[in-house]
């Protein structure tokens, strides 16, 4: 895929359309292109991470489960895959695996940093978003919290019997 086209396809996915034209150019010139056929196995649960994904053409299935469901979230063009895994060496989720021949392009969490470190306004605008998503996810994790306390009936479910 020649180097605008890449350009293209980053520019669609999650945090990599906060960056400019420049450390776009950077993110697709340092980065790397890999291809696979249908049914070709990206990662596997529990891989230790080498960069986040994304997706430039086909499909790929990520599936959390055990069992090669049919019930896993596809991620097609634009998308990306491992948001985490561009800035650290985390354990895989989920196995990906391409329904079809397909293309991605990987991002090391050192090349992430790099272009953090030579774009500020592209690290400020993505903490910004990474911040907000941190919100979200804790305000989630409340409301489960207090939809426990209310099915426990209890104001302290952390406690067990034993310690009241």
């Amino acid at each position: 895929m020649a180097l605008d086209d890449d350009i293209a396809v980053l520019s669609q996915a999650p945090l990599f359309n906060l960056l400019g034209r420049d450390a776009l150019r950077l993110v697709a010139f340092a980065s790397e292109s890999r291809t696979y056929r249908e049914g070709d196995v990206l990662f596997r649960k529990g891989d230790r991470s080498d960069g986040g994904y994304v997706v430039s053409r086909g499909a790929i299935a990520l599936d959390a489960g055990e069992s090669g469901s049919s019930e896993a979230f596809v991620a097609g063009p634009g998308s990306l895959i491992g948001q985490a895994a561009l800035f650290a060496r985390i354990e895989r989720r989920a196995t990906a695996t391409a329904r079809e021949p397909s293309a991605i392009i990987r991002v090391s969490p050192s090349l992430m940093r790099r272009v953090l470190e030579e774009f500020p306004d592209a690290a400020t605008a993505i903490q910004d978003v990474m911040a907000d998503e941190l919100a979200r996810l804790t305000e989630g994790l409340e409301r489960v919290r207090q939809q426990l306390i209310a099915i426990d009936g209890e104001e302290n479910p952390s406690k067990t019997p034993d310690e009241t």
